[in-house]
């Protein structure tokens, strides 16, 4: 395991009277502040909740840099389930831990995070984007994600079907249907798609299947034959065991580090499998507070500077043409190349 990812601080949280356990990560900020959102998930152990955090908040840097943002990369994990074991007095005691950061670290929502535990954070720190939209923040910014990899999604039509980028009876399968998966899927399914859906919560699945959406089992709709699969639950979905058995065109979800690790970039481009890398395609969230920074926040300037997302794909996909390497590759060189300059600038300064 590549436990050091040249991150610049990794802080453990634990706070006995609320019972707190977390792993704040901060990985670059040349760029600037290290802005990423806070996860809660059930961990299988201490070391898995520290991969996750290490990869996240490393994946967060680049996504902030290919979206053009003034942003380095962080994040949260918060250890626990989100359905059971949240608590106020956890969410106020992260905002502690966050506070001691000084501002290195902008923390934000995530996978079993809402704007209400935003606020809770914003009690004990500045430091805390995405809140409602009353109190001068852009609220949840899970529906800016979602319309950002609805554009992905076209934009790798496009790149597929040389300039068709038309959802109409395009089949799209869905793995994860949490606030960003489910908007997702309904996006799809108003512009005329076939959609399948699949989730670990039956309760989840429902409200699609309603709307016309087939469904899938959790652990075997990556294998569903269809023109695009979307992955938008947690990470590592491609990897040595799930490749072999996906049959798509395509792969452009939501969710953070899809590859299990750098090589399924070369396999799927091997495999004639377009693939709109992650920090890419979901950066509509981080898109969406770059502007709440800016501010006032505007949310229909907010929704056309996500929409652009189609076109930095467009740029990656090129690249990677040009280059003949994966779009996993190209994209990172991107981001990579965008710090570089940044880091040269301030030397010569």
């Amino acid at each position: 395991m590549r436990l050091f990812h040249e991150h610049e601080q990794v802080a453990i949280c634990h706070d006995r009277d609320s019972g707190l356990r977390a792993i704040i990560a901060v990985h670059d900020t040349t760029l600037g502040p290290g802005l990423g959102g806070i996860r809660m998930w059930t961990y299988p152990s201490d070391d898995a909740a520290l991969l996750d955090v290490l990869r996240l908040s490393e994946g967060m840097t680049y996504k902030n840099s290919l979206a053009g943002l003034p942003l380095g990369g962080g994040k949260t994990v918060v250890v626990g389930d989100p359905r059971t074991d949240k608590t106020p007095a956890k969410f106020v005691a992260l905002g502690g831990f966050i506070d001691r950061l000084n501002g290195s670290y902008l923390a934000a929502e995530d996978v079993g995070t809402t704007t209400d535990d935003a606020e809770l954070v914003a009690t004990r720190t500045k430091h805390i984007t995405g809140l409602p939209v009353a109190r001068g923040g852009s609220g949840d910014p899970s529906p800016m994600t979602a319309w950002g990899v609805v554009c992905g999604i076209r934009a790798a039509l496009a790149e597929s079907r040389r300039g068709d980028a038309g959802l109409e009876g395009v089949h799209v399968a869905v793995q994860g249907l949490g606030h960003v998966g489910a908007d997702v899927a309904r996006h799809l399914l108003e512009a005329g798609a076939r959609v399948t859906v699949a989730d670990i919560y039956a309760d989840r699945v429902q409200p699609l299947a309603e709307l016309g959406a087939a469904e899938a089992q959790p652990d075997a709709v990556h294998a569903v034959e269809c023109d695009v699969f979307s992955p938008c639950a947690l990470g590592a979905v491609v990897n040595g065991t799930t490749l072999p058995e996906m049959r798509c065109r395509i792969i452009a979800g939501a969710a953070n580090n899809q590859l299990a690790d750098e090589t399924m970039g070369d396999e799927l481009q091997a495999r004639g499998i377009l693939y709109a890398p992650d920090f890419a395609i979901n950066a509509g969230g981080v898109i969406n507070i770059g502007e709440e920074l800016q501010g006032p926040y505007d949310a229909e300037r907010a929704q056309r500077s996500v929409e652009r997302i189609g076109d930095t794909l467009a740029a990656v996909f090129e690249r990677a043409r040009e280059t003949g390497v994966s779009t996993h590759t190209a994209a990172l060189a991107m981001a990579r190349e965008r710090i570089d300059a940044a880091r040269s600038a301030s030397a010569n300064r």
